[in-house]
């Protein structure tokens, strides 16, 4: 058999040249338009469903949270494992499907079962929300933000509202987590023995804070020409202001955080903010690290 074909080899120099041209042809043909990785996608399609719980157990988000979203997703088209992972105050509900399936129609199925199953969890658990499409390399940059002369405070604003945003728009970034740093923030720190002296309770003092600090609609009024919209201003911005917010009148004086010296703000933390970088499914790795 390997002498015939020799033999035909030999005496057909012509066809052997021009198939060898058109599978070569064919090679460079596919390579120009082969989508090369560094990290090929390996893992079979997997949606990661998460539910907090605030202050049940790991027994409790078992039986309340995890087996009801376990039971409700069950049965998806092209469901072949499910796993789950209950801890205290959060529910990991992990659906890996074949791999011959589109994981965008997957998670357009999870998600439609998903919204049957808020109806059977217990009050106060948070809804099902399922996790970015994130590639099976997870992980995959980590970055940090170091000054001389920006505050821990600065360096996390920049990173939450700047840099953040930024890596969010280049193509194949699914997900950046930020750590460390000082979050902007107003703190109010109370005092017991100063509300016992003024005969105030700590809601009163959370009722104050929230109303101080929330932003509300303020409607619209109509004029035979035009309707004009009502902005709210006095939105408490800076601890000076907030302190100055009244916590209850009495016999025509007030009680603001700034005379019941329970009102501080608190600065600090660790000096570098750190950004973790995970890429989405489906996207070369080389071509948005680059970017």
């Amino acid at each position: 058999m390997l002498n015939r074909i020799v033999q035909y080899s030999l005496r057909h120099r012509g066809v052997v040249i021009a198939l060898g041209a058109i599978v070569i042809g064919y090679g460079l043909y596919v390579t120009t338009r082969t989508r090369l990785d560094v990290f090929p996608e390996f893992a079979p399609p997997q949606v990661v469903v998460q539910t907090e719980a605030p202050g049940l157990s790991s027994e409790e988000v078992e039986q309340l949270v995890t087996l009801p979203v376990e039971t409700e997703l069950n049965g998806t088209p092209g469901l072949e494992a499910i796993r789950s992972q209950s801890i205290q105050g959060l529910s990991v509900v992990t659906l890996v499907f074949h791999a011959n399936t589109d994981v965008f129609r997957d998670r357009q199925m999870v998600a439609e079962r998903l919204s049957e199953a808020v109806s059977r969890l217990p009050q106060g658990a948070g809804p099902p929300r399922m996790g970015p499409l994130t590639s099976s390399t997870s992980l995959t940059l980590v970055m940090g933000l170091t000054s001389t002369n920006r505050t821990p405070m600065e360096l996390r604003t920049f990173a939450d509202w700047t840099f953040r945003p930024y890596l969010l728009s280049v193509p194949g970034v699914a997900k950046v987590d930020i750590f460390g740093g000082d979050i902007r923030q107003l703190q109010v720190q109370v005092k017991p023995d100063r509300l016992q002296a003024y005969s105030l309770s700590l809601d009163q003092v959370l009722a104050a804070a929230r109303q101080a600090t929330g932003v509300r609609g303020a409607g619209y009024l109509d004029t035979p020409n035009q309707r004009v919209v009502i902005n709210t201003t006095g939105q408490a911005l800076t601890p000076q202001q907030l302190g100055e917010v009244v916590l209850v009148a009495r016999a025509g004086l007030s009680v603001r955080p700034n005379c019941a010296k329970s009102f501080v703000t608190q600065e600090g933390g660790e000096r570098a903010a750190k950004g973790y970088v995970v890429p989405e499914v489906g996207l070369p790795w080389p071509e948005w690290i680059k970017t």
